[in-house]
C-alpha cells in the first residue's frame, strides 16, 4: 500500500498546480499562508493540501525547492544559503521534537518497563536519530 503521500488526489493535485502557478507569479517574493489562500482563491483547507502534494511532487517535476520563512513565507528558491538555512532550521525543529518526545514519553517509558524489548529498541533507535540530528543542527559552512 502506497505511503499517504504517495496516494495524491485529483483535487489535491488541481490544489498543487494552482498553488504552484501563483508561487511562480509571485517570484523571487515569497507569499504569506494568507497571501497565498487569496492569491490562488482557494480555502485554506486546499492551499494546505495543495501545499502537502506540492512537496511531494516538486522533485519529479524538477521544479525548484519550496521553503517557508517567517520573513517572506512560501516561494520557490535555488539560493544555496537560503536552502541551508532553512534546512538547518528544520532539524533543529524536529531535533527538539525529538528530544521532548524522549524526555516526556520514552524515559518515563524506560522507567516504568527497562527490561521491554519494544521500548529498548525504541529508545536506542530514536538516541540514534536524535545524534544524526544533533549533528547536522550544528553543521556550518567553514
Amino acid at each position: 500500500m502506497p505511503r499517504p503521500s504517495g496516494r495524491r488526489s485529483p483535487a489535491a493535485q488541481r490544489h498543487a498546480d494552482t498553488v504552484r502557478f501563483v508561487l511562480f507569479e509571485a517570484r523571487p517574493a515569497g507569499l504569506t499562508f494568507n497571501q497565498l489562500v487569496r492569491s490562488s482563491e482557494l480555502s485554506p483547507s486546499q492551499a494546505r493540501s495543495g501545499l502537502a502534494c506540492l512537496r511531494d511532487t516538486i522533485t519529479e517535476r524538477g521544479w525548484p525547492p519550496l521553503i517557508w520563512t517567517r520573513k517572506d513565507g512560501y516561494k520557490f528558491c535555488a539560493d544555496p544559503a537560503e536552502l541551508q538555512a532553512y534546512e538547518v532550521a528544520v532539524i533543529r525543529g524536529k531535533l527538539t521534537e525529538i528530544r521532548r518526545f524522549i524526555t516526556g514519553t520514552v524515559a518515563p517509558h524506560v522507567a516504568l518497563q527497562p527490561k521491554g524489548r519494544w521500548i529498548k529498541h525504541l529508545n536506542t533507535q530514536l538516541s540514534s536519530v536524535e545524534s544524526t540530528l544533533d549533528v547536522i543542527a550544528d553543521f556550518t559552512d567553514a
